[in-house]
């Protein structure tokens, strides 16, 4: 059985592990791959919610797409089998919540929609064709600031076409060979960090911070943090690309183990970012008090 990693603070990419706008991807093996939480409950509540809700804000998929849905449905079923019983009970026709007790059957939805209802990860289907890998299926409840209406059918160029520094570039190319060359059974992982104003796991629209640190705003701020892979999978050769949210309070930085490094490590690439990639970020208004503020925690200063 695996151990169920604990929020806050379960991965820091900011500390210098990785960095931003960059491609970063890592080697991973099998049992790492799905990464359920103490917050599975409450995340798969929200999913829910959103699926009764909002289905087509959160869910897309092209009609030819059902087989490979399949296919991801019964790889995550097996995985959950594998390596998350503590977690998961899995039967042949439903797939139990050991938490809650709430069985989500196997069939009669969308498998894409069933398989995102098992994990706290989004799930994308990329497709190749003849302008690259397109978004062809998506569960996506948890965006961070894009939307899956705008970005479905587009190509990894339009998907990406507001990222600085990835279209016409050494990462876009990067990314394009690595989503070419990727073998069934190898898993790849990646990570990204923005900041928000809210705990909200459903951010489909761009985001401002503007808010002053120095007025004991800090409390009010979340590190988000997504935890992201690739596989390929061996039956369709379509690829999934999974997102895992995490976020963690940034007022819980100060009692945080390690806290000075990560701290400065989240000031160093905040003050490295450009124009472009702060704008991305929605941080121009803000980095300087935030980068005064994890100053002090870095420096053990009140």
């Amino acid at each position: 059985m695996t151990r169920q990693p604990s929020p806050p603070f379960h991965h820091t990419p900011y500390d210098g592990t990785s960095q931003p706008f960059t491609v970063g991807l890592k080697p991973i093996g099998e049992e790492a791959w799905l990464e359920p939480d103490p917050l599975l409950a409450k995340h798969l509540r929200e999913k829910n919610r959103l699926f009764a809700e909002h289905l087509e804000t959160v869910f897309r998929a092209e009609v030819d797409t059902t087989p490979a849905q399949q296919e991801v449905l019964d790889l995550v079923k097996e995985n959950l089998l594998r390596f998350h019983q503590e977690t998961h009970r899995v039967d042949d026709d439903a797939v139990e919540i050991a938490e809650t007790g709430e069985r989500v059957v196997l069939s009669g939805s969308p498998p894409l929609m069933t398989a995102a209802c098992l994990v706290q990860e989004d799930l994308v289907l990329m497709r190749p064709g003849p302008d690259g890998y397109r978004l062809a299926a998506a569960a996506l409840c948890f965006p961070s600031s894009w939307s899956l209406a705008e970005k479905f059918g587009q190509s990894m160029t339009g998907i990406h076409d507001n990222v600085p520094g990835f279209n016409g570039s050494r990462m876009g190319m990067m990314v394009a060979r690595i989503f070419d060359n990727l073998k069934a059974g190898q898993f790849l992982e990646r990570f990204n960090w923005s900041i928000y104003p809210d705990g909200e796991l459903h951010h489909p629209l761009p985001k401002q911070i503007r808010v002053k640190i120095d007025d004991g705003a800090l409390a009010q701020l979340f590190l988000r943090v997504e935890r992201q892979t690739l596989r390929r999978l061996p039956g369709s050769g379509d690829i999934l690309f999974t997102i895992k949210i995490h976020h963690d309070p940034l007022a819980a930085l100060e009692a945080q183990e390690g806290r000075a490094g990560l701290a400065e490590g989240l000031r160093t690439q905040l003050l490295a970012l450009d124009a472009d990639q702060l704008a991305y970020k929605g941080l121009v208004a803000t980095r300087d008090d935030l980068a005064r503020a994890l100053e002090k925690i870095s420096l053990g200063k009140p």
